[in-house]
């Protein structure tokens, strides 16, 4: 695990330079997550149908925690749904919900007349995904924000919208939070007044390259450190839109207000 103590970008940067060996030593030090992996190994060829995956707690935690959606564990009925319905359905849940994460997942499993599990080295990276999922969430532990930057660097590419964004709560914490908005009064909103307000302020060739992306991470981390985010006070509307309704609360860092931070990072880096 990473050593505590370390200012956040610096600290970022030392992991990120080689986070395949920095999940290796965590699995070392992880023994349930280790032992997890390791049993979902050995049982993954007998799993050859979505009630069979269901039925296995262990690997189906391993499985959704590969593919980002641990928060699914115990919506046995989203994740039946996911694992049974075809994405060319365009009735199917996957496709209904317009969740990118979901759609990946779907894809990846919604098939069972030959088991997603059969192949030995996607079991393998199914196992590594997994690991790297619960190294990155445990680096959030370590400074406030690491393991986002981390899954934000890895997972980002210059191909992704707005939509695959917000498809994607750990991708869309850090880019509302660059955008200037505080995430849990922006979740609040409904979601077509999200996209919209994200639309007009993130723009997307700032994800155009690995430097960008990777530029992008630290203006993350330097602003969590400039203004650390709470996670347990919930938005109220008068919060949202100001106690006065003349724009003073969150939706006032809509504007310009939002760039003197960008500047302070600017002046920073």
């Amino acid at each position: 695990m990473t050593t505590i103590g370390m200012a956040a970008v610096p600290l970022y940067l030392s992991v990120e330079k080689n986070e395949h060996a920095a999940v290796a030593s965590y699995e070392k030090e992880t023994p349930t997550a280790q032992a997890a992996a390791a049993a979902f190994t050995r049982s993954a060829s007998t799993i050859t149908s979505a009630d069979a995956l269901m039925k296995n707690y262990q690997a189906l935690t391993v499985v959704l925690g590969a593919y980002g959606l641990s928060s699914l564990i115990g919506q046995n009925a989203v994740v039946k749904d996911l694992l049974t319905q075809s994405v060319s359905d365009p009735r199917s849940l996957a496709v209904t919900s317009g969740n990118p994460a979901w759609q990946k997942f779907a894809k990846a499993f919604a098939d069972w007349s030959k088991s997603p599990l059969s192949s030995s080295s996607g079991v393998a990276q199914i196992a590594q995904d997994y690991m790297t999922s619960q190294f990155e969430t445990s680096e959030n532990g370590v400074a406030p924000g690491l393991g986002n930057a981390l899954y934000f660097t890895r997972a980002m590419t210059g191909s992704m919208t707005v939509t695959d964004i917000m498809g994607d709560a750990r991708l869309l914490n850090v880019v509302e939070t660059v955008s200037g908005f505080d995430p849990s009064q922006f979740g609040a909103l409904d979601y077509d007044e999200q996209v919209r307000l994200l639309t007009g302020k993130v723009d997307l060739s700032d994800f155009s390259s690995p430097a960008k992306i990777q530029r992008y991470a630290e203006q993350y981390l330097t602003l969590l450190q400039i203004h650390p985010q709470a996670t347990t006070t919930p938005a109220s509307m008068l919060s949202l839109y100001g106690a006065s309704g003349q724009g003073d609360g969150i939706l006032g860092l809509f504007g310009d207000s939002g760039s003197d931070d960008t500047s302070l990072f600017s002046r920073l880096f």
